[in-house]
This record gives C-alpha cells, sequence and structure tokens, in this order.
C-alpha cells in the first residue's frame, strides 16, 4: 500500500492502525508502512493489546509479539508538525517508537489521550473512541473490524480494510476426480490429457470400461489412487484397513480415502474440510495412532485455536482454573473423538473394557481418557507455547483451522521438525473468528494451495453421518 503519486511527488498516506489489524499478524504493520507511509496507534490500542497478551491462542501470540518487537531505547516525543500532521488537541500527546522489522526499524506514532467524548471508562466504547483520534486528525483508520469500519465510514472517517490473502471461489475447489478408462488405456494413464492436468495427490476413482466387438460397456470394476509424482499409484482401501484394523473403521469411500491418504509415506501435510460428522478428527485419530503402533511417529499432538463463537473478549486466558482446565475446555473434538472410539472398543470386547476402567468425559480428562492418551502418547498444545519449539517425531492434528489466520498456519507449520507428520482440519461453515471470513482464513488458503502445490495433499469430506435431528437441521437451514 504505497503513497500516492500527485504531480510526480509521492503523497505520504497517514494510517491509524486498528488492534485488529495486528493481532491479524505484526507482519501487517510492515505492508501498511511500505517504506514510506506513516503510521499512527492510539492508546486505546495499546491497552487492548496489553490486555490480551496474558491470553492464550493467537491473540496473546500477536500481542507479546507486538510488544516484543518494539525498540524502546528508541523511543521520544515529537512535534506534530514534523510529521505534518495538524496540531494536538487539549491534553493530546504524540510519541515516536520502533517496531522491528528483520534488519530494518519501522517507524510509528502513538497518540494518546486524556479526555476522550467517550468515557474511558466505558471498555464497550473502545471502538468509537479509536474512530475519534481518526477523525480528529484526519487518519486512514486501516481495520478488519467490519462494525468499526461501518461506523467509521458512517460518520465520514475513511476506513479501509488489509484483507490479505483472500480466496475467491473456494467452493469449487475439490481434489476427487472420477474418470472412464478402457481397461487397455491403464499402462498409459501418464500420457492422458486428463491425468497429465491434475495436481499430485488428486483423489481418483478409475471406472473401467471394455469392449465386445464396437460396443463399449462398463465391466463394473473400479480403481482407486492417488497421483503421486506424476503416476497414478493405486489404493487397496480395503486392504490397508484390514491390514492395519484401527480402532475406528472408516465408513464409507471418503473415509477410507482420507485414513489411506494420512498413512501413505510420501504425504506429509494433509488439509481435510468437513462438516460435523463428516469424521475429519474421529480418522484422524486412528491414522495417527495407527502411525503411532507402527513406530512411524513417536506419538500425536493437538492442537486448535482458542476462539470462542460469540464473544472476542472470552477467550482462554478469560476462563478460570490452570492451563489445563483452561485447555480442556477447547479441546472437546479431541476428548470426543477418543470417548466414542473407547465405547466401542468397551462394547466389543470384554478384556478393552477391563484395560480401559471408568469413565470418560468429553469436555474432563476422566480416567479412561487419561489412560488412553498416555498409552497413545497424545498430548495438546495451546498455539501459545508453539513459538521457539520444534515438533519432531509426531502426528500433529491442527483443528478448526478455518479460525485460524495465514498467520499461525505459518507459525505452527515452521514448527513442524523432522518425520512430522501435520493434518489441518476445519469447516468453512464455522467461522468463529471475529476477524476472519469464509474466503479469508487458513483452511481457505491451504485449500487454494493444495489445488496448485504438489507438496500439499487435501480431502474434502462431504458425506456426514449425523442423528436424525442433526440431520433434520442441516437440511432445513442450509440456507443460513
Amino acid at each position: 500500500m504505497r503513497g500516492l503519486s500527485i504531480g510526480g511527488r509521492c503523497m505520504k498516506k497517514r494510517y491509524l492502525i486498528d488492534t485488529s489489524i495486528i493481532l491479524d499478524s505484526v507482519e501487517n504493520l510492515s505492508i501498511l508502512y511500505g517504506g514510506e507511509n506513516i503510521l499512527f496507534i492510539s492508546d486505546i490500542v495499546l491497552l487492548e493489546l496489553s490486555k490480551k497478551k496474558e491470553t492464550l491462542g493467537q491473540s496473546g501470540y500477536f500481542s507479546r509479539e507486538f510488544f516484543r518487537l518494539i525498540n524502546h531505547n528508541l523511543g521520544k516525543e515529537i512535534e506534530p508538525e514534523t510529521i505534518g500532521l495538524s496540531p494536538l488537541k487539549n491534553g493530546d500527546f504524540l510519541w515516536q517508537t520502533y517496531l522491528k522489522d528483520g534488519e530494518n526499524l519501522i517507524p510509528f506514532y502513538v497518540l494518546s489521550r486524556s479526555f476522550y467524548e467517550t468515557p474511558m471508562s466505558d471498555w464497550g466504547q473502545n471502538d468509537l473512541k479509536i474512530a475519534e483520534i481518526a477523525l480528529d486528525y484526519n487518519l486512514t483508520l486501516i481495520t478488519n473490524d467490519t462494525a468499526l469500519k461501518i461506523h467509521s465510514l458512517s460518520r465520514g472517517i475513511q476506513a479501509e480494510s488489509l484483507l490479505r490473502d483472500s480466496v475467491n471461489n473456494v467452493d469449487s475447489i475439490d481434489f476427487f476426480y472420477q474418470h472412464p478408462c478402457h481397461i487397455d488405456t491403464l499402462h498409459s494413464l501418464k500420457e492422458q490429457t486428463w491425468f497429465q492436468n491434475l495436481s499430485d495427490w488428486s483423489l481418483i476413482e478409475i471406472i473401467e470400461e471394455e469392449n465386445t466387438g464396437n460396443a463399449h460397456y462398463l465391466n463394473g470394476k473400479k480403481q482407486f489412487g492417488f497421483k503421486i509424482k506424476g503416476a497414478f499409484v493405486p489404493q487397496n482401501l480395503d486392504e490397508i484397513i484390514k491390514t492395519h484394523s484401527p480402532y475406528i473403521t472408516p465408513l464409507n469411500l471418503e473415509q477410507k480415502l482420507y485414513y489411506a491418504l494420512l498413512l501413505h509415506s510420501n504425504n506429509r501435510i494433509t488439509v481435510a474440510s468437513g462438516a460435523t460428522g463428516s469424521g475429519k478428527t474421529l480418522i484422524a485419530l486412528q491414522a495417527g495412532i495407527t502411525l503411532f503402533k507402527l513406530g512411524i511417529v513417536d506419538g500425536i499432538v493437538y492442537l486448535r485455536n482458542t476462539i470462542t463463537a460469540n464473544d472476542k473478549e472470552a477467550e482462554l486466558g478469560f476462563r478460570k482454573g490452570g492451563e489445563f482446565e483452561k485447555l480442556d475446555y477447547f479441546m472437546y473434538p479431541l476428548y470426543s473423538a477418543i470417548n466414542f472410539t473407547i465405547t466401542k472398543m468397551q462394547k466389543e470386547s470384554l478384556a478393552k473394557r477391563i484395560e480401559y476402567r471408568g469413565e470418560s468425559k468429553g469436555e474432563q480428562r476422566a480416567e479412561a481418557t487419561e489412560y488412553f492418551m498416555k498409552k497413545h502418547n497424545i498430548s495438546i498444545i495451546d498455539i501459545a507455547h508453539a513459538r521457539g519449539i520444534t515438533i519432531s517425531r509426531k502426528f500433529v492434528i491442527f483443528d478448526e483451522v478455518q479460525n485460524a489466520s495465514n498467520a499461525t498456519v505459518k507459525l505452527i507449520g515452521t514448527r513442524m521438525g523432522e518425520e512430522s507428520r501435520i493434518v489441518f482440519l476445519g469447516d468453512l461453515k464455522q467461522i468463529d473468528h471475529p476477524y476472519l471470513s469464509r474466503n479469508r482464513n487458513g483452511l481457505a488458503t491451504l485449500l487454494k494451495i493444495a489445488s496448485i502445490d504438489d507438496y500439499i495433499a487435501a480431502i474434502k469430506l462431504k458425506q456426514t453421518i449425523r442423528s436424525e435431528i442433526a440431520g433434520w437441521f442441516e437440511d432445513r437451514f442450509n440456507v443460513l
């Protein structure tokens, strides 16, 4: 976002940065600066970031990262005319400091106000205070908060969003391909145009054709496989399941392909999207356990962004209890998959009922759940603790990635060490993050990359196994 060029002169832009921009990624400040623009934040934004830095999850991480990168030693008070700003209002204060950007320093300015028209004690009106600063100093407000943007525009304040990496037509992306193929040409798939146009890790169903004389017909046989390194690699799905005998058997073609995909020796990164009931977490858990039993990984790591559905302030750090008690609330999908597995095992075997004695609960780790996790070396990690660690020889399940920004996906991805594998799970219909949208989130970006990049595998699970009542709501409320 470079300054405008007018009459051969470059006009610097003056941006007031909202909290949402920094919580999306600290890198956004470098983009907005562009080497020439002037960046401002208000004291309200500093206060909001200070509150967030004590929390776990994505917001806490980027808040701490922001304060870590500030060069406190270079801060100083300056006069507004030195940067072309209108005179300060009575009680306002202007402070210049710098943010580290690699080897460079990005200058930015903090505008503090002693007397807001909106009472300082009213935290619910922070957006109005930020807009107040933008209006008084004729600054362009940069925010990803839709409500704040609309409010600002309605008051005549220049307001823009920094919606990086938006993915268009994400619903049209698919990875499963059906194609009729004559049995005499199966050996030459590499030479066929339709096959050449597929990216690696495409999921392929070949419908076999034969002929008698001039009459072509389907012989009723199908082959399933993946495109790997430009070649068709058949997958005997039922044999794979029989060989590894997972605790929970995949029930449909999608789940079988998903399980085989996660186990393939060449696959390191997988993306799986699908609604609740499609088996995303359950089958990922079965694959992780299989890899653990085979000695391919040393354990399973489960992580999930700690974002709540209705209150952007009620994140992990604001809940009562210690770290594990707080994490338990957000790890329900994992515990649900574990408890479903335990219940099935207990029903099928007296020995398992004896081994997995005690209760298992979805939100609190009871005796049977604790034992299962210990036996299969399953651990949980919050995103806040990911910086500075390396996860080696683990099967990592990153759940609810539609509520993670691209910066968070990058943060976790760069923590993967040797011989680790990772699967990203999510549902584009369940966006709970206050600043992300259906077309702009970690899951959408991963699906787009997977459609064009041969290194990453992906699958869209479209079949759901739901209760009768859940199915009714899905059908009747599908317009929402």
